[in-house]
């Protein structure tokens, strides 16, 4: 039989042992990823907030209720010389690409254009939460749908059948206009606004709506948004994208050829302690 205090001691070494084993994997894995992996595992929370909150829900569903709200009340108020439109933007505004993400922090990667390309030919992006409603609720009030993405023009095709497939009206040559040259939209939204009114802009970066907002100084475009508030609040509808965007350009003082780790540390010296 084991005494009290041979089976206590017993049990001590054995919950260290298992402890140790539990541990060690853990410490390995933190002190030998490369600054490639460490960068693309901050993108989980944003991930999992994208993917799995109910907050995330409910946020499209209000931005895009609220977007019902303004075109019914522009069509009622306003003097219309053109027909009306509206635009919106296409990644993380009407399409769900947050499984691209997963698969860059499986992989301890960063964005290419190869293997975003990879992704959108597979055409099997998800609706986001209201985005169908709000585009059907547009047609049916006589209001024409654009959709204007920075994506690439080969990827028309393949981004035409991933928005067919989810019975998006207007999904065809005429209305998605993607990016040929340079990633500033003004002039594919003048090319809308010569036959129409745009009467609301919908996505997920501030230059979804105007370029004025690509350059965002050492404040990272707070004062931009204020100073233009009144506007923004009566022209677009800003939907949250925790995993990437402009937002994340703007730390890096717009040069993403930065090293990795200069990246990491640029991330940590702007947060608030």
């Amino acid at each position: 039989m084991i005494k009290p205090n041979k089976l206590y001691q017993s049990l001590l070494l054995g919950m260290v042992f298992i402890s140790c084993i539990n541990c060690s994997p853990q410490v390995t894995t933190s002190t030998s990823s490369s600054p490639e992996q460490q960068l693309a595992n901050q993108l989980t929370s944003g991930v999992l907030w994208y993917q799995q909150s109910a907050e995330m829900t409910a946020s499209y569903l209000q931005a895009y209720h609220y977007a019902e709200l303004m075109v019914g009340s522009k069509l009622d108020t306003m003097e219309l010389t053109l027909p009306p439109a509206v635009v919106l933007d296409i990644d993380e505004t009407v399409l769900d690409n947050s499984p691209y993400e997963v698969k860059l922090i499986e992989e301890g990667k960063q964005y290419s254009s190869e293997s975003w390309k990879a992704w959108t030919e597979e055409s099997r992006a998800e609706a986001l939460p209201g985005a169908l409603e709000f585009v059907e609720f547009a047609k049916s009030k006589g209001v024409e749908v654009f959709y204007i993405s920075n994506r690439k023009e080969p990827e028309l095709q393949s981004t035409i059948q991933n928005l067919q497939a989810l019975n998006f009206p207007n999904a065809d040559n005429n209305h998605v206009i993607l990016r040929s040259g340079t990633s500033d939209k003004t002039e594919r939204r003048s090319l809308v606004a010569s036959d129409y009114t745009i009467i609301l802009f919908i996505g997920d970066n501030l230059t979804d709506y105007s370029q004025l907002f690509a350059d965002r100084g050492s404040d990272l475009g707070k004062d931009l948004v204020l100073e233009n508030k009144e506007e923004l609040l009566n022209n677009f509808i800003m939907l949250p994208n925790p995993m990437y965007g402009e937002w994340e350009g703007a730390i890096y003082g717009n040069n993403y050829s930065i090293t990795t780790e200069s990246k990491i540390e640029k991330r940590k010296k702007v947060m608030k302690k």
